[in-house]
């Protein structure tokens, strides 16, 4: 329990619920943009979500469609969900070897920035190799925190 209160009380505990916020709010942004976009796009996964557009129902099935705009969107929040949800656990488990402040700022950053530049590589779309520069970016920011972990934490 004292561990727990002192990891509580760490200033890196703090800086990792920081930037943990920051990347999940911008994931959970991605739901209402992909709905904004099917809505604007006219184009739905469901029949049943086209009731939300006044049409008949020969217009409702044509409006059961794939939308590159809506697709990119998706796959945006997908890969959020694909490299987020690890930092998130990594970054927590890091956050508990009790690495420096300024390395762990270092780490927590990094990924977020990462994160940011390619929503905004995927959404604009910038030209590659910006995606993936930045996709790349947060697997080694994250890759590199699972490090410190296994080295630190190495049990048998």
């Amino acid at each position: 329990m004292v561990a727990l209160t002192h990891m509580i009380d760490s200033e890196v505990f703090l800086a990792f619920s920081t930037y943990t916020t920051i990347v999940i709010l911008k994931m959970m942004v991605m739901s209402p943009m992909t709905s904004y976009f099917r809505l604007t796009r006219k184009a739905f996964s469901n029949l049943e979500d086209t009731s939300l557009t006044p049409s008949t129902d020969e217009e409702q099935k044509k409006l059961v469609r794939v939308d590159p705009d809506v697709e990119r969107v998706r796959r945006c929040h997908l890969n959020d969900l694909e490299n987020i949800i690890p930092f998130v656990v990594v970054g927590l488990l890091y956050s508990l070897t009790g690495p420096e402040l300024s390395s762990a700022l270092l780490h927590f950053r990094v990924f977020v920035g990462s994160r940011l530049c390619h929503t905004l590589a995927y959404l604009l779309p910038l030209p590659q190799p910006s995606r993936a520069v930045a996709w790349t970016t947060g697997l080694i920011t994250t890759s590199s925190m699972a490090y410190r972990v296994i080295r630190t934490t190495f049990y048998l």
